[in-house]
């Protein structure tokens, strides 16, 4: 039998969800409160971030009947699973919480997004036991003035590998934060489409950049095949003037578009002749 805590608080989430236009599906998992709540404060009045059980969420969205394909958020598998509800862009969303990212410590079993090295240099680990930590996981160390001192650059490890024990025990000695922690927008609901977070982390700049590309590609095929619009007509009547200017000063026809051109054409014929003829005023 379903508590009735349960039933209030689906009711509540599903009248949430029918107030915004987009609909974002989060995942909490290893997200530190402290950010969630940064997060939230920086958000405040633009977003409404709701973390419910997921049999909750899953009720209030089935719930919810004029948003078509909402249902399809439900495929997704969060390990913590919440509900972010905005009027924002689904992409300016994904952007803004993609920028705020924190650095954090590694935890065994982390995926190391890049190389991870050690710097050449003192600590401030103190000379002792912790030395043989150092060894275990094949940083070379010695002491000096009281502190460990590691004696090169070392790679512990590379991007892609598994973070081990014994290396996240030394990076959290020697202060090393080598991943990042935000709130990971998995998709989000807009107008009956769901975007991806594939989808939603796009290049901006390199999406403006194929813009331009494409409307220029448009803009010569256009000119090139006489079809014309209102982006392309001045391009193509600037290119039939000069056309049509060329073939007058081609064919020597007087006109007062092309008569000057004719003139400057008829002295430089003018001079080259006289060079060649040795002719001298």
């Amino acid at each position: 039998m379903v508590r009735q805590e349960k039933i209030d608080q689906t009711k509540v989430l599903t009248e949430k969800v029918k107030k915004y236009s987009v609909i974002g599906l989060l995942d909490f998992y290893k997200l530190p409160s402290r950010q969630l709540q940064s997060m939230r404060k920086d958000l405040r009045g633009e977003v409404e971030i709701l973390m419910r059980k997921k049999c909750v969420i899953e009720r209030a969205i089935d719930g919810v009947k004029d948003k078509k394909n909402l249902k399809e958020l439900l495929e997704l598998d969060p390990k913590k699973p919440a509900l972010i509800l905005t009027n924002m862009n689904p992409f300016k969303l994904y952007k803004i919480l993609d920028e705020n990212r924190s650095p954090t410590y590694a935890k065994p079993g982390d995926i190391a997004p890049k190389d991870i090295i050690v710097p050449e240099g003192p600590t401030m680990v103190p000379a002792g036991p912790a030395i043989a930590s150092f060894q275990k996981a094949k940083i070379p160390a010695m002491v000096q003035e009281g502190r460990i001192h590691v004696r090169k650059d070392t790679k512990v490890v590379k991007k892609g590998e598994e973070i081990n024990p014994d290396v996240s025990s030394i990076l959290k000695k020697v202060d090393i934060q080598p991943m990042e922690i935000s709130i990971d927008l998995l998709a989000a609901w807009e107008d009956g489409t769901v975007f991806s977070e594939d989808v939603l982390a796009v290049d901006v700049q390199d999406y403006l950049d194929k813009l331009q590309t494409a409307y220029n590609h448009a803009i010569n095929l256009s000119v090139n095949t006489g079809y014309i619009t209102k982006d392309s007509v001045k391009i193509m009547i600037h290119k039939a003037f000069n056309q049509a200017k060329n073939l007058g000063v081609e064919c020597n026809i007087l006109d007062k578009g092309v008569i000057e051109d004719i003139l400057r054409k008829a002295k430089v014929h003018a001079q080259n002749l006289k060079q060649v003829s040795g002719f001298n005023d």
